[in-house]
């Protein structure tokens, strides 16, 4: 089990705590209805199934048996729900919503909707994503542990090859952030990055060119782009390649470089050359690993700051041991 910072879980525990205040969770209704959290949260998780059997809903609900047995109860007497005899078992009852059922859940959704965009309003764009990706991964986590199956958040992650909408934005906002907290750069190094990816984008129509990109819930959160003619000598050029804040561990970064190195190696490029900077370790180690080498170090000022510059060369089926 990786070992967590205590202050970190402090503040974790905190934002739990205002979170659930701040939701209402701590009143005895929710939502706008005259119904307990509970009660909420089992007629939304039957709208989003359909139906349910009633075993089927404490599962989801993480409730005992008995307590979801007389929520439900009240929810049919409220006319919320009603049961129908399952036709591949007679003996098993399914809940489903009436259409009373139906709009309490549209209010639900609406009073929902309403909270969340009321907050996420008072945050820049980039933090509100920051969040969404958060709390799904926190959730994620929570529920892990719960049922004792470690969480590899890199499973959740999808890795897409081509062009996407937004694309070249996002790339240049990952680099951004994390070259000037890294290394020190500023907008000079931004500007490049985007006039790169800008230049290289209408590129990808010709085949010995690549890009993959790391989504996890719809969002960016890595990438990595083979130039495959910017060099010539059958010489590849990874370029771009960048793990978001808060992936950065999962294996996500390792995953992206191998599918273009794998691209690389179907193409029969004779070696592959990147540029990194001194000082970036784990980036290193990672393509070391990989069977890049160390091939040139010099300092530079191309970025807008001097920096050491390390030129980094994998011949074509270079040994690892």
């Amino acid at each position: 089990m990786t070992d967590c910072d205590p202050v970190l879980v402090e503040h974790v525990r905190a934002a739990s705590r205002q979170m659930v205040r701040e939701l209402g969770f701590m009143q005895a209704t929710l939502a706008g209805t005259e119904y307990p959290p509970s009660a909420v949260h089992a007629i939304m998780e039957i709208g989003a199934r359909q139906s349910l059997t009633s075993a089927q809903l404490a599962e989801v609900l993480y409730l005992e048996k008995s307590s979801v047995s007389r929520m439900v109860r009240k929810l049919i007497d409220a006319g919320e729900l009603k049961e129908t005899t399952s036709t591949a078992d007679a003996r098993a009852k399914l809940l489903a919503l009436t259409a009373k059922g139906k709009r309490t859940l549209a209010a639900i959704h609406a009073f929902g909707r309403q909270q969340v965009i009321a907050a996420l309003a008072q945050l820049p764009e980039a933090k509100q994503h920051i969040v969404g990706q958060g709390l799904a991964t926190y959730s994620q986590a929570l529920q892990a542990h719960r049922i004792g199956n470690p969480l590899n958040p890199a499973e959740s992650i999808e890795i897409q090859q081509g062009y996407l909408p937004g694309v070249i934005g996002r790339v240049t906002e990952m680099h951004a952030h994390f070259y000037a907290r890294s290394v020190g750069f500023g907008q000079f190094f931004e500007s490049m990055v985007a006039a790169g990816m800008a230049e290289f984008a209408p590129r990808l129509a010709n085949p010995c060119n690549g890009l993959w990109v790391a989504m996890l819930a719809g969002r960016i959160v890595g990438s990595v782009a083979i130039d495959g003619e910017g060099l010539g000598n059958n010489t590849a050029h990874l370029r771009w390649f960048i793990v978001g804040d808060g992936m950065r561990g999962t294996g996500v970064g390792r995953r992206l470089l191998a599918e273009a190195l794998a691209f690389c190696d179907r193409h029969g490029f004779a070696a592959v050359q990147l540029w990194s900077f001194q000082g970036l370790n784990a980036a290193r180690r990672l393509y070391e690993s990989e069977g890049f080498v160390l091939n040139e170090e010099r300092a530079g000022q191309q970025w807008g700051i001097q920096v050491v510059e390390q030129r980094f060369v994998r011949e074509r089926y270079a040994v690892v041991t």
